[in-house]
């Protein structure tokens, strides 16, 4: 074990690497970086040095929407894991209580049992009243032990069974935090990966037709460079509303990562997804920002949506690369619109994508 002063010196170094990663790629010096970089520099989470440094090798630098997916992929799942594995353990100890206890209620019951066949024994052998009366008390004072036993183990069993009724909704809280964005509170991308091939293969069982929403903030990154970071955590929210708002129970939302957004809709031919994409576009860009802190309005932002419809050979990954293409010629071609795949425009070819 490293004595305390190596540790303090080692944790040091670790977290002076870390804030040298963050100036050198000016980045918000927020807990979350701090922490990505943290890690980064111990070296222990090999997948998350991996992802940091290809993502450097293909961009030469690391934006905030690639931190916050580095986050959550590496990190994020890694704190639901500890706290699954918490409960767990609270669990097996509860068994082991309540096992416990069964065990000196079963050896209780034992001697009882033991003890009314020396009685009957005794009582056999036995017609004088004093011993008789004896022999009794005995046996009233048995029961009575028993009756105490029972209670206490009928206690025991009503609190382990709150106690395990609050444990699962834990771990269901812990799995509904693991599938969620904190920040828009919509799916995350591991969950929409999950219920996306859920529902491909649900509509060609089926053979109804699915369509794909993928959208994105239009100029997000200089709107979130002039204002700050959390007023740019404010359009992701303002985003995330207008989506919840025209979307049915039935359709699947989430933020994929940074300022991007997918909508699964099942049921749903083309021009009706081109519909509600057009409604969530609208309810976007008619909204005002304005700073908080400040009360200074900001204006207007808007967002551009690809939308794509399920073909009988297609996989989760093929019609997400169909309703890409869409998103960025609808960027392309002016930014603040809806291009769908039957679109002449999407059909053009992507040389570059655009913010």
């Amino acid at each position: 074990m490293a004595a305390p002063g190596d540790e303090h010196e080692r944790t040091l170094a670790y977290a002076e690497i870390a804030l040298q990663q963050i100036r050198a790629l000016r980045l918000p010096a927020v807990p979350r970086n701090f922490e990505v970089w943290y890690h980064y520099a111990t070296g222990y989470n090999q997948d998350l040095n991996r992802a940091i440094n290809e993502t450097l090798a293909q961009k030469g630098m690391l934006d905030d929407a690639d931190i916050e997916q580095i986050h959550a992929t590496y990190l994020s799942s890694n704190r639901a894991n500890e706290r699954i594995e918490t409960v767990g353990t609270r669990v097996l100890d509860e068994i082991k209580q309540v096992l416990d206890m069964i065990d000196a209620a079963a050896g209780t019951a034992t001697s009882y049992s033991e003890s009314l066949a020396d009685a009957s024994q005794q009582l056999q052998e036995t017609i004088d009243g004093t011993a008789m009366r004896a022999i009794i008390a005995q046996l009233l004072e048995g029961a009575k032990e028993m009756e105490i036993n029972n209670k206490k183990l009928e206690a025991r069993l009503s609190a382990s069974r709150q106690e395990i009724e609050e444990l699962q909704q834990n771990l269901e809280a812990v799995r509904t935090e693991s599938l969620t964005d904190p920040l828009t509170t919509l799916a995350n991308r591991k969950f929409f990966d999950i219920e996306l091939g859920r529902a491909i293969a649900e509509a060609k069982l089926m053979s109804e037709p699915l369509s794909l929403l993928m959208t994105d903030v239009d100029n997000f990154k200089a709107f979130n460079d002039k204002y700050g970071h959390l007023t740019g955590d404010q359009v992701l929210r303002l985003v995330a509303i207008s989506v919840k708002q025209n979307v049915k129970a039935r359709d699947i939302a989430a933020r994929y990562g940074g300022e991007e957004f997918m909508v699964a809709l099942p049921n749903t031919q083309l021009q009706h997804a081109m519909a509600i994409a057009n409604h969530i576009r609208h309810a976007v860009m008619t909204k005002e920002l304005m700073k908080r802190s400040s009360g200074e309005r900001l204006g207007r932002v808007t967002i551009s949506i690809g939308v794509a419809t399920l073909r009988p050979d297609d996989t989760p990954q093929s019609l997400l690369e169909r309703a890409d293409a869409c998103l960025y010629a609808a960027k392309r071609h002016g930014r603040n619109r809806v291009i769908g795949e039957n679109d002449a425009n999407a059909a053009a070819p992507i040389r570059a994508r655009v913010a």
